[in-house]
């Protein structure tokens, strides 16, 4: 690697609507954009550190002073092994930066497995939350965009209105369309059961962390006959992976700014592969820079389409590319959009500091 700068910027996009997350009630999304600049000055890559308040432990002030504490020493010049103990967000910062450099390079879209073909076009699913109408009315929306793949948030004080919102959707659209249901672990054991001994017959494809206690989600499954999902247990409790039934399990969410980068997002990749399941991509509210790669890589690690969480980037009021991350219906032209990834409005950006290696 030839990096003889980095840049760093600053940001701030107001969503579109208050988003909570673990008690967090936000109305918009900061970060910092890392710009790494070749010695000619002929390729600049950008990559994105972006934790989000109630997902991440660190706070953006804490990912900044590790960046500057990382970058004051001139001891990493963004060649080798990444140091220990980089907070997951400043690590998927930089990875996605020196995968971004490395492309730019070469002149082409990174080659994640050689021996898968990315897809070309990739599906997402549709995010819903609100009231039962509101969730309606967006799908019955997106539905004519062509989303078949729709996640509903539920919770455990909110049962009543989760369970209306799925006999309505599921009357709507019956088969024509795959629900997926993401709990954040709200639910104790109890309550899930009575939560799903409730739901329509056929009518989600999984929950997403129904249990406080992932440990019981084996037994939850030979009680209910539902497949679970694992987000945050991936995360927090990592040895749960090998000891939860693989039958009780239909999918892995990866949300690499979580789960500390690219490297280790792909990990999981090999492992739900080889176990069944499904590898769903999803972000946690970040701009089309960490989107672009996120796609990418769900597109190359993947022989057959699995609908991402990527959606997200509709509750943003704006984007930090010229050409914004989306799309006009449920699919993404992969390679299309990781080649706008590296294309950045500088307008919505803050320039914060400038190093020199």
């Amino acid at each position: 690697m030839n990096v003889s700068h980095v840049l760093l910027y600053r940001y701030t996009i107001p969503l579109t609507e208050p988003v909570s997350v673990k008690g967090h009630r936000l109305r918009q999304r900061e970060g910092i954009v890392l710009a790494l600049k070749s010695r000619e000055g002929d390729v600049t890559a950008y990559g994105e550190i972006a934790p989000l308040p109630g997902l991440h432990r660190e706070t953006l002030s804490a990912a900044e002073a590790q960046l500057f504490d990382l970058l004051s020493r001139h001891e990493y010049t963004f060649s080798g092994p990444l140091p220990e103990g980089l907070f997951p967000s400043v690590r998927t910062g930089i990875e996605i930066a020196l995968l971004n450099y490395q492309a730019a390079v070469s002149g082409n879209p990174p080659s994640i497995f050689p021996e898968t073909e990315a897809l070309e076009y990739l599906p997402l699913n549709a995010l819903l939350f609100g009231d039962p109408d509101s969730i309606v009315q967006k799908a019955e929306k997106l539905f004519e965009l062509g989303y078949r793949v729709f996640k509903l948030k539920v919770a455990s004080g909110n049962t009543i209105n989760a369970l209306e919102s799925i006999g309505i959707l599921h009357r709507r659209f019956g088969g024509q369309i795959e629900l997926r249901l993401d709990a954040n672990q709200s639910f104790s054991f109890d309550e899930a059961l009575a939560f799903a001994r409730r739901i329509p017959e056929d009518s989600v494809s999984y929950i997403e962390e129904p249990l406080q206690d992932a440990s019981g989600i084996g037994e939850f499954h030979a009680r209910t006959a539902i497949k679970s999902a694992l987000d945050e247990t991936l995360w927090q409790r990592p040895e749960l992976l090998y000891s939860i039934p693989s039958e009780a399990l239909r999918a892995l969410v990866l949300k690499p700014n979580r789960l500390g980068g690219i490297s280790a997002s792909l990990d999981l990749v090999r492992h739900a592969e080889k176990n069944g399941l499904q590898a769903v991509f999803s972000s946690a509210f970040e701009s089309g820079i960490s989107l672009c790669v996120y796609a990418w890589l769900a597109a190359s690690s993947s022989r057959t389409p699995v609908a991402c969480g990527l959606d997200t980037f509709r509750y943003l009021e704006h984007d930090l590319l010229e050409s914004p991350f989306g799309s006009d219906s449920s699919m993404i032209d992969t390679r299309k959009t990781y080649l706008n990834g590296q294309r950045i409005n500088r307008r919505a950006l803050k320039l914060a500091s400038i190093w020199t290696l």
